[in-house]
């Protein structure tokens, strides 16, 4: 059967507001209308999602609510996971090889650097950056999520706002 990772990169935050803490920080307009986008793409692509695990920052939960609500999904699939809150990209791996087996679609919601370091753990081509609202989806070749890695990916793909545009 394989496994799916979806790594998305929550939304445009919104700076407007210096006293806000950085857990606090809501989505700007542009990163509502981003995830929206994005999400959009992935329903368009017949992807379905098991279970959706988000970094407990309000942008971050926020662009996981609008992928739930773009793609038909029940919020009810979000959980809230505190280690995807800038606990470095080994941690998030620990979560991703720590999910259940019968979980068979995984997408995670979090921060930068962590989510660009975490998609060049397994993709061959170097990822510069993962722009806010960009998806790096993963298929592999293994039934365990111990065992992803490199060696059994067996394809992928990189999508952000702006390359859609170009399309």
């Amino acid at each position: 059967m394989g496994k799916y990772l979806y790594i998305v990169r929550h939304g445009k935050s919104d700076w407007s507001n210096p006293d806000l803490k950085d857990i606090d920080r809501p989505l700007k307009g542009r990163g509502i209308r981003d995830a929206a986008k994005m999400a959009k793409n992935l329903k368009n692509r017949k992807i379905s999602v098991d279970l959706i695990l988000t970094s407990p920052a309000t942008r971050a939960f926020n662009t996981a609510t609008i992928f739930t609500r773009e793609m038909n999904l029940p919020t009810t699939k979000i959980q809230i996971k505190e280690d995807l809150y800038f606990s470095g990209t080994k941690e998030i791996l620990q979560i991703i090889k720590k999910t259940s087996n019968d979980i068979n679609s995984l997408m995670i919601f979090g921060h930068n650097p962590d989510f660009t370091g975490l998609a060049n753990f397994f993709v061959p081509d170097y990822i510069d950056n993962v722009p806010t609202s960009g998806v790096v989806g993963l298929e592999f070749e293994t039934d365990d999520w111990q065992k992803t890695d490199k060696t059994n990916l067996k394809k992928y793909f990189f999508e952000y706002p702006k390359k859609l545009k170009k399309h």
